[in-house]
């Protein structure tokens, strides 16, 4: 197993989890309103999500080098494309007319689990983000290193997590969040377009390279 192809999977899965986005607004909610330990237990319920989806979106991304490196590299215009699109979308956000740009969440461990398992942006978000960072790796990915790169995927996540719940329990970052929350949800989107970028890159240098 590739060291570095273990790495790129956890990171992915630590963007994956600490971009803001509807979890990270859900778990300043319940840390402004319950505390740590709520957003802690929301969190560990919202893991079995991460998990999920990300199992599936690596299945997805072996299946598709297993058929070809042109599939593969297909993908990755998709997934780009995507990329493109949500992170324009976060960097031009707006307010709605009540001020707010998400609602909170105010349940623990099984509204987490919900939230995580139900969220309809897990699956293409986890396969953008995983097929931009894995890219660079497409002769390493094997279903022998399915388990091995779900597991770090997971790691990468329970990483994001522990840092969230570190900061957003605190009363300080919370009044910050708050009060700059567009900015951070802004600052998510030049995340996304950075991943959209660099696999847009590879996939397009793939094909070019495969049709000369």
């Amino acid at each position: 197993m590739n060291g570095t192809l273990l790495l790129a999977s956890g990171l992915a899965g630590f963007a994956y989890g600490i971009s803001p986005g509807p979890a990270v607004l859900a778990l300043l909610g319940i840390s402004a309103g319950q505390g740590r330990k709520a957003g802690a237990t929301f969190l560990c319920g919202h893991l079995v999500g991460d998990a999920l989806w990300s199992a599936l979106a690596l299945t997805a991304i072996i299946g598709a080098q297993a058929i070809g490196p042109v599939v593969f590299d297909a993908l990755g215009l998709i997934c780009g494309g995507y990329l493109l699109w949500l992170g324009w979308s976060a960097l031009t956000v707006r307010r709605g007319s009540d001020g707010s740009l998400d609602r909170s969440v105010n349940r623990p461990l099984l509204r987490g689990l919900l939230f995580g398992v139900t969220n309809p942006k897990g699956y293409p978000v986890a396969v953008a983000t995983f097929t931009a960072l894995l890219t660079s790796y497409a002769a390493s990915l094997s279903w022998s290193a399915l388990p091995a790169l779900v597991v770090a995927a997971c790691v990468g996540s329970a990483t994001a997590y522990v840092i969230l719940v570190g900061v957003t329990g605190t009363s300080g970052v919370r009044r910050f969040y708050r009060r700059r929350e567009i900015w951070f949800v802004r600052a998510s989107g030049l995340l996304f377009l950075g991943f959209a970028l660099h696999a847009l890159t590879q996939s397009i240098g793939g094909l070019a390279a495969r049709r000369g």
